[in-house]
């Protein structure tokens, strides 16, 4: 199992960790004594980050896995987003809101999280968003105040600009960023990467499979019957444009003797030591899969073969429809 330290001065975990959103039905419907199973399989095999957030389905993610890490606390690395304000339908699909960062309501967040989560701190509580009508200074210095009363023990950010960053670097040491990174999300590699590595805090890329597209399983617009059916990447020629570049990576991983989901996630292993990912899945095949995935060696020839498929900027379509867009990098 490979572990890697979590920004300079933070913890050790592990180098691939689990991705909990889809397991509340965020991309189709899951089974929870499936996902409860997925989740201890993850920490039976030592990859003990897992990442969640309270708003996934509105806390039942964070009460689903409260009953999976049911006395083995001490196993498992527990990471929670907050901030986000979402609407939840009955199939567990959520529709994004306003953004949050106020002080009050994340001193109140905090707790409804620990409780449904049925532990006494939270190892990463990171703010999902960046709130524009609240300076980052006051919304980290009031998860400074959650450290020092113990309730947490790292602070994380997630879709920060650089400048906000740096901003939040000077009222406490941020641990993480968390934030789209793959073979097809690179726009992180301009400034914010580097802004990160100059202040010593760890890379938690979300997304390293492109919401399972990269995986080399998606074949047709019909194979998504979910929330990605509304992102641009997903449609009409994009998807077909896109879905080239998947069919070489694809010939390229059999050549190497792995999947392509194994060859995309070692890429994203290989871009540095600094940085862990958290592929989703809510099945125990896949999980062994991704973890797998840390036994892919990819040499400097392989790397030029993949950047001479998938250059930054070469795929088809943004992450997010517009309208979602101008939450990030904030």
């Amino acid at each position: 199992m490979m572990n890697r330290k979590l920004g300079t001065n933070g913890p050790l975990v592990s180098a691939i960790g689990l991705g909990c959103m889809g397991m509340s039905g965020a991309y189709g419907q899951s089974d929870e004594k499936e996902a409860i199973a997925t989740i201890e399989r993850a920490l039976e095999l030592g990859h003990n980050f897992l990442d969640t957030a309270d708003y996934y389905r509105l806390g039942h993610n964070e009460e689903l896995i409260s009953q999976a890490i049911k006395d083995k606390r001490g196993k498992a690395f527990l990471s929670v987003k907050t901030g986000q304000l979402v609407t939840a339908a009955p199939d567990g699909s959520m529709t994004p809101g306003p953004v949050s960062g106020h002080p009050d309501f994340l001193r109140n967040a905090v707790f409804y999280s620990l409780r449904r989560l049925k532990t006494d701190y939270i190892d990463l509580y990171t703010q999902a968003r960046v709130d524009p009508a609240i300076p980052i200074e006051e919304t980290v210095g009031a998860l400074a105040e959650l450290v020092q009363k113990g309730v947490i023990r790292y602070i994380g950010l997630s879709e920060a600009s650089a400048d906000s960053i740096r901003k939040a670097a000077t009222v406490h040491p941020i641990t993480a960023l968390q934030i789209e990174y793959s073979l097809w999300s690179r726009d992180i590699e301009a400034e914010i990467l580097p802004t990160i590595r100059e202040l010593g805090i760890g890379l938690v890329a979300y997304a390293p499979l492109s919401r399972g597209f990269l995986s080399g399983e998606i074949k047709t617009p019909d194979d998504l019957k979910d929330s990605r059916v509304n992102m641009p990447r997903y449609q009409g020629d994009n998807f077909f444009k896109n879905l080239e570049l998947v069919e070489k990576i694809t010939l390229l991983a059999t050549e190497k003797g792995c999947t392509p989901a194994q060859l995309a996630i070692a890429w994203v292993l290989a871009q540095g030591n600094d940085i862990i990912t958290i592929p989703g899945t809510k099945r125990i095949p896949y999980l062994e899969e991704n973890i797998a995935s840390e036994h892919v060696q990819l040499t400097r020839e392989d790397l030029q073969s993949i950047e001479a498929i998938m250059p930054a900027g070469i795929v088809s379509g943004t992450r997010y429809p517009e309208r979602f867009m101008n939450a990030l990098n904030q």
